[in-house]
């Protein structure tokens, strides 16, 4: 008797699980409307910069943190910051040596809510180093789509960006804040 319920039961503790396991909603970035960038500053004066080539894969819903993932993957060799100098150092093998390390690829681990705020945990690889990166997350629903919003910060040195010759941090600032502005299709 007790298998002949357990039968029945189990079916049903299939069903009530199920949207529990339900994964985030998947997107598309409309790349023409979305940004990339990084802050920094050089003889304490502050710069913006922008990516112009990256790719990301984002599935994320708010009610559903534990199956959101975000996987960016970034063409450092296409970093502008609007002073031809800077732009013509950047991919160097001094700072993000785009020759030996074409890409950078930050992964979710996890989110995890504090007060208001969501946090993205993940791992961010830049010139073969990996290291933990925290990011602040904003996600405004919008029709059939959203908006995403990201900010963090790393250290530079951290991935070896700068080192060397350029590892003064009061002439380039030891913080880079990250920041995106994604505009999301839903799939």
């Amino acid at each position: 008797m007790k298998q002949l319920a357990l039968q029945h039961l189990a079916p049903l503790l299939l069903a009530l699980a199920l949207p529990g396991l339900a994964s985030a909603a998947d997107y598309t970035v409309q790349p023409a409307a979305s940004k990339l960038g990084f802050t920094s500053s050089f003889q304490g004066q502050s710069f913006d910069g922008t990516f112009g080539k990256w790719t990301a894969a984002i599935s994320y819903d708010a009610t559903k943190l534990a199956t959101s993932k975000f996987d960016v993957q970034v063409d450092v060799s296409s970093a502008k910051t609007g002073d031809n100098d800077r732009d013509g150092a950047l991919p160097g093998s001094d700072f993000f040596n785009a020759a030996k390390f074409p890409q950078a690829h930050f992964v979710t681990t996890g989110f995890r809510q504090s007060g208001a705020q969501v946090i993205a945990d993940g791992n961010l690889t830049l010139r073969g180093v990996t290291k933990p990166v925290s990011l602040n997350v904003t996600f405004k629903p919008q029709g059939s789509g959203a908006t995403l919003d990201v900010s963090g910060s790393v250290k530079r040195l951290d991935f070896g960006v700068g080192g060397g010759d350029y590892a003064d941090t009061s002439v380039i600032g030891a913080d880079v804040k990250i920041n995106a502005h994604l505009v999301l299709a839903a799939k």
